[in-house]
């Protein structure tokens, strides 16, 4: 794990974010004020991004984020440059996150990766993904249609990268960088120590 500048990191990842309450809520897992946040820099198209959602995500949740100590926030960062199908899931992933179903879209491409991203023309077949998610398909069509959220996918990668991720998935953990999807027990190690040091109390001085 890689540490770059943690102030400088986490602006990059928050900067340009339209304001409001809270503009990730849709992308995000656990409770606003968990002890610890996880960003995920992924492409959707991405093998490696794929393994860690079917995989590792489930036991993170258990574990770490249903217990309140850990929050989950998704950012795009399509590599438009190996994988041609990455911004289209992207956009249709933000688009659905516009009706507040964005993770079970999410675990949809995901589980689904193997078929739409060979397609030279994916729109069919995502919008049918949108129809499995519960989305309205009116809706989600006219947001792909006009590109609505494309400049929220570009904001997204260029945050991501600003952050330091170069490859996917890329994971930045309270100031500190994780490339690749690391196993459940390398994540264990690490939040396990960070929630430690910032839940822990200091011992009372004695008078």
């Amino acid at each position: 794990m890689r540490t770059p500048l943690v102030t400088s990191a986490l602006l990059a990842l928050l900067a340009a974010v339209p304001r409001q309450a809270d503009p990730l809520a849709a992308r995000s897992k656990g409770r606003p004020d968990a002890a610890v946040t996880v960003y995920e820099m992924s492409d959707f198209q991405c093998p490696y991004c794929r393994g860690f959602a079917l995989e590792t995500m489930p036991l993170l949740e258990q574990e770490y984020v249903a217990t309140g100590k850990v929050r989950l926030v998704y950012i795009n960062l399509p590599l438009t440059s190996a994988h041609r199908n990455a911004f289209a899931a992207a956009a249709l992933a933000l688009c659905a996150a516009r009706q507040n179903r964005f993770w079970p879209l999410h675990d949809l491409l995901f589980h689904h990766q193997n078929d739409w991203a060979p397609l030279p023309e994916p729109r069919a077949y995502l919008l049918a993904l949108g129809d499995s998610a519960g989305l309205d398909r009116a809706k989600l069509a006219r947001c792909v249609t006009s590109q609505a959220t494309a400049p929220e996918v570009e904001a997204d990668a260029a945050r991501a990268r600003r952050a330091g991720a170069r490859s996917t998935p890329t994971f930045y953990i309270e100031g500190g960088l994780i490339e690749g999807a690391p196993p459940i027990g390398v994540l264990r190690v690490v939040l396990d120590s960070i929630y430690q040091a910032k839940t822990t109390k200091a011992p009372a001085q004695p008078r």
